[in-house]
Parts: C-alpha cells; structure tokens; sequence
C-alpha cells in the first residue's frame, strides 16, 4: 500500500472541497453541481474511515459535530470587545459625525455603514490558516469557548486560503426562512419554538452537544478584523476585501459614504428595505473607514468612539380584527388566531397573527372588530400588540373559546393549571392530519414523498385512517397510480419509502409517535434506556425519571401516551406490519477499568478509530467526553496529542497509552 500516495489524495480532496465551500458560501457561485460536490465528499469520508492516521483535524469532514461538551470552558478575550453605543434619528448621526470631526480635527473623514445582523456575535481565532478557538463575545472581556459548535457551521472555514494568523468578530445568524422551518418543526414535537431568529441562533451555538448545533441552519458574516496590521491595511474596506479573499464570509453590504447625510440617507433606505434581506437585522453599523483615524479617536470604557448603532425604530401599524378563527394542532390544542385586514409591515402583507391562547385575549382585552396595533416580533412574527381603545364603537365582540372541538364537534377542554385548551376527540381530524405530517417528516420516520399535499389526498379518498395504515398502501398500488398526478414512477418511490421506514432505529419511532414533550434527543436517551417499546410502554414514571434528562413531566407524559388505547393499538399495528421495535444498544460488559469513569480521547490512535475506541469505553459503562475538565478520569493520548494532554497534565489527570488501554480491555 502506497501511503504517501493515499495521504497526497486525502490533502488533494480537501483542498478541492474546500475551494468548492468557499465558492459556493462565500462568493455565491459554485463551479459544480451538488452531486460532483458529493461524491468528492463520499471519497473523503471513505478515505479517512479506512486510514484514520491522515483525518486532519480541519478536513471538511469535520462539521458533522459529536462533541458533547460537560460545559464551556472560559476563554480570556485578547483584547476588549466593546459593544456599541446607539443612535436613532438623524439628529443623532449629525452629532456623532461632528465629535468625530472635532476629535480628529479634520473634516476629512469617510464612514462605512453596513447591515447589523441580529444573531451572536462570535470571535474566531485561525493561526497559520488553520481554525483553532471560536468564543462568544460574552461579557466583551472573557467569553464560553463554543469552538466545536462553530466548527459545524458551513460557512466557517477550517482552513484559510492563506496561512494568516488571524482574529475576526462575526455574527451567527439563521435566515427567516430557515427559522420558520426550525420553528415548524419544534411545533411538531411540542418543544418550545424560538421567539425570534437571534435566540434560535444563540441556543443553536450553546448547545453542549456539538451534533445538535450541527443540525441547525446556522451561518455566518464576519465584520471586523480584530488585531490588524496597520502597516498592510489602511481601511476597513481593504480589510474586509482581504478576509473575503482568504475564504471568510463578509458582509455583501458596504457602503461608503463622504459624509453624515450620506450615512441618513442609507438610514433610511435600508428602514424601507429590510424586509427584503433573506436574515433579520434591527439596525445599521456606521464605522470610520480608516484605521489611523480610528487608533487617534480610542475608545471610552463601554465602546470605541469610531463606530456607533443605527436602531430601527419598531414598525408598527394599525389595521382592524375581523374576526378570530381557533385552529386545531396535532395533540388537540386549539389556539386562536387574529384574522385582519390585510396590511403591509417590515415587508410583508399581513393577514393573520397569532393570539396565542385564552390568557393573552384576556390580558389584552382583545375584541372581534377592535382596532388593533400590530408589529413583528423580531420583524419576523405578527403579533397583536395593543388594542386603540380610544377607537371602540361599541360594536365590538368579546371572545369566547369555543367549548366544541371547531372540527369535530367533540368537547374542548382547558386542564386545571394549564392555559391551552384541548379537544378531547383522540380521532379528530384535523389531529389525525396533523400528526400523519410528524410522523412522516424527515426526523421522525422520513418518509419521502409523503407531504402535506398527498396525505391530505390519502386522508380525503379514504387510503388511511392513522399512521399504521401507510404500511397497507402497498396492497392498493393500482388505485394509487391511477389517482391523478401520481404516477407509476411517483407511487413505486413512495411505496419503496414506506417500506424502507419500518427498518428505522426505534429512536425515530418513539419521535414519530408525538409523545408531548418528548423531541429527538429524549427519543434517543430512551431507546439507549430500555431494550425496546414494550419496555417504555410498561415502564413507571419512577423508572423513567430514572432516565438520564428525563423530566417529571415528561415521565408523566409518556406515562398518559400509553395508558390510551389507541396508542397501544396503534404500535400493535406497526409490529405487525413489521415496523422494527427494538433498540441498537449493545449490554454493557462490567470491566471495572472503565465502568463509571469518564474518559477524553486526543491524538492519533494507531490501531483504532476514535469511533472504535469510544464504543468500546462506552460498552465497558464509561463515559467519553470532548473536553478535559476537573471530572475526567482518563485522558488516552495518541500520537500528536494536543492541548488536551496538556490541559490533562496541568489538572493532573491520569494519561493512559494505547497499550495501558488494550491492556484495560483484555482485563475484564
């Protein structure tokens, strides 16, 4: 076996995957297709599998994240990141244009202004190209080290055109149309939705397991270059241009402007504008553009006097409530919703917003036909903010939740302690339609071909009446070609998809199911829990809090999901349609080497993957983790070990070899 050849082909493939990411994150114009970019990936990954020695800690490959963090250590900022003081109107700027003149004494000064993206902001570190540390900004002197969840965004580089060291302060951020589907999804699953694109993105990055982080849409614009080189760069353009060219994603705005009415006028052009930008911004950055200007004017204590913050002020317009329509959700809750003449706001024309539940109607004193106040929340989500009660006629409506089911007719009820109101028709339809939408999306039993549209269809001609039934469909192929705009080609992928589903981990299962409270990552810790369904529907609420991160309330609801009849039927059904019921996990072998001892793996192991040697610790009933702290028993260092063994000495935490480990293993 040739390894220089292998381990040139590896460097090969990174170079070319990396080039590609910078063309098509960076410079939005990809040289190849999304299929010439997956099979070179496919090589990659298939390359490092087989010859781990050569998987290189800034290989592409490494934005899957996996790292599940006990805490974020705390990384010490090289310099101060100061926030930014606010201005709001153009009297504002005029003023901050003529300290700036008098500081300087020279009217000669040029500003740049650019979009403030509402995310986190976040400060990276790359030396000698190579991404090493990312940090929030925290508290602008020390921030949380986050550098396994940023390295699974897409648009951060591992690795640089150039081997600059470098320091950069960006801000991560979630388009709107990648949060609304974030939302949608959590919706589904009953987990708490994100009230606004910034927090969606703040939780994404604190996530202490880095899998989860690499799962959300995250992306990113670099805006400063953090420890420049004044004898290389005289302005901040040329320094943005700079880190644009060496792989980073910087902002598509900048804006130059020769003077203060100049910045006014971009003030107001993008207040008018920013509804159209596909991410959330809630104001502009104004900036000296030269950098010697910038060293002359300092900074105070709190922020530079070089650069201050356009606000936005808060769109607000007033339209009429024409009525309230009560929707149905998937577990039975009915929640009402503002239906209103139409009106244009942050970009948009708005129609609808939501109301929330009975509490926020009452608190509000919202009436059917009032004049209403009405903005985005976040500029992303109407919502209803005030009533103008001055304008009443008397005409006006109180609101009742209804006590029938809208849809089924079937009682509504509101449980003591809780503000939703539920139906209590476990068949009712628009339950039923809306749970056939979970099971069937991608995290839960990802069922392709199965979207809103056809199951409406399946459901409306009487090919299914629950979940079960989509494994029968396979027995009415003929009816289903001949049913319009479906096809022989259309049904046979969709039926091969039905079926390939019943092999899915029970994991996704239990997610299908639409337990409330119960999302992914409990699905995950309770088929790693109990062997398979039959334990989890006969476990008690002590054994499931027994579970690691299940909470009582998501015991006592798991618990209910089970104790109805339908509900067992309905897995009933699965098993006998050959739905697989049984959980992946391996028994643990007691080996008192490892049991309940927690390990952190660094370096390059010669004779196992780090995908290996972690089953086998796990198998053992110990623990492994991505970072070295006081609690870790057990650093095992490989060839090359970094910081971590370092980090491992300082504590004082005992280092093992990969022979002492071999040794563990065979001593059972």
């Amino acid at each position: 076996m040739d390894y220089v050849k292998i381990e040139e082909r590896i460097k090969e493939l990174i170079e070319q995957i990396n080039f590609h990411n910078y063309r098509y994150y960076v410079l939005d114009d990809p040289e190849i297709s999304d299929y010439e970019y997956d099979l070179l990936m496919k090589e990659l990954i298939s390359l490092e599998d087989e010859y781990p020695q050569y998987k290189y800690p800034d290989s592409p490959t490494q934005k899957v994240g996996g790292e599940i963090l006990e805490g974020f250590n705390e990384v010490i900022h090289s310099t101060p990141k100061l926030s930014l003081g606010n201005v709001f109107d153009e009297g504002d700027i005029k003023n901050f244009d003529n300290r700036i003149k008098r500081l300087l004494g020279t009217t000669d000064v040029e500003y740049v202004v650019e979009l403030k993206i509402d995310g986190l902001t976040v400060i990276l570190n790359y030396e000698n190209g190579s991404f090493i540390r990312g940090a929030t900004r925290g508290n602008g002197i020390k921030g949380e080290d986050i550098t396994s969840n940023l390295k699974t965004v897409k648009t951060i580089p591992l690795r640089l055109n150039e081997a600059a060291d470098v320091e950069v302060r960006g801000e991560v951020y979630i388009s709107k149309e990648n949060f609304f589907a974030l939302n949608a999804r959590r919706e589904e699953t009953e987990e708490a939705v994100f009230a606004n694109p910034r927090n969606a993105a703040a939780g994404s990055l604190r996530q202490l397991d880095s899998s989860i982080t690499a799962k959300r849409p995250l992306n990113i614009i670099v805006f400063s270059m953090e420890n420049i080189d004044y004898d290389r760069f005289h302005t901040h353009i040329e320094a943005m241009n700079y880190l644009k060219e060496i792989g980073l994603k910087t902002s598509p705005y900048l804006i130059l402007c020769k003077s203060w009415n100049e910045v006014w006028e971009q003030c107001q052009i993008w207040a008018d504008k920013r509804g159209e930008l596909p991410f959330e911004i809630d104001g502009l950055v104004i900036k000296v553009n030269d950098f010697r200007q910038r060293e002359i004017l300092g900074s105070t204590v709190k922020a530079p006097r070089w650069s201050v913050a356009y606000k936005f002020p808060p769109e607000k317009k007033k339209t009429e409530l024409l009525d309230i329509e009560v929707q149905v959700g998937r577990t039975g809750v009915l929640t009402p919703a503002a239906v209103l003449e139409p009106v244009r706001i942050a970009g948009s024309l708005v129609s609808r917003a939501t109301l929330h539940n009975e509490d926020y109607i009452r608190e509000k004193d919202i009436r059917i036909g009032d004049r209403v106040v009405l903005q985005k929340a976040g500029d992303i989500i109407p919502e209803v903010v005030e009533v103008v009660l001055d304008e009443r006629t008397g005409t006006e409506k109180i609101f009742e939740m209804p006590k029938y089911c809208p849809v089924c007719g079937a009682d509504a009820i509101r449980p003591e302690g809780e503000s939703a109101t539920r139906c209590t028709n476990n068949s009712c339809p628009a339950q039923l339609r809306r749970a056939l939408f979970h099971f069937v999306s991608r995290d839960a039993m990802n069922i392709d071909g199965l979207g809103p549209q056809i199951i409406s269809m399946l459901l409306d001609n009487n090919f299914i009446s629950d979940a079960g039934d989509l494994y029968l469909l396979k027995d009415r192929r003929e009816e289903l070609v001949n049913i319009e705009r479906m096809g022989e080609k259309s049904v046979n992928n969709l039926l091969n998809s039905i079926e390939n589903s019943k092999a899915n981990s029970l994991d996704r299962l239990i997610f299908a199911l639409g337990i409330r409270m119960i999302g992914q990552r409990a699905s995950k810790l309770l088929s790693e829990a109990f062997e398979n369904i039959d334990e989890i529907m006969g476990a008690t609420y002590e054994e499931l809090i027994s579970v690691n991160e299940i909470g009582e309330k998501m015991a006592k609801s798991i618990v209910t999901f089970f104790k109805e009849e339908r509900n067992t039927a309905l897995v009933e059904k699965f098993r006998n349609l050959g739905v697989n019921m049984k959980s992946e996990r391996k028994a643990i072998e007691i080996n008192e080497n490892f049991l309940g001892k927690t390990f952190v793996l660094t370096g390059t192991l010669t004779d196992f993957k780090r995908d290996r040697a972690k089953e086998i610790i796990e198998g053992f009933g110990g623990k492994v983790t991505g970072s070295v702290s006081k609690k870790t028993d057990y650093v095992l260092a490989g060839e090359e070990a970094g910081s971590k063994l370092q980090k491992a000495n300082e504590l004082g935490i005992q280092v093992i070899d990969e022979e002492t480990f071999k040794n563990w293993i065979e001593r059972r």
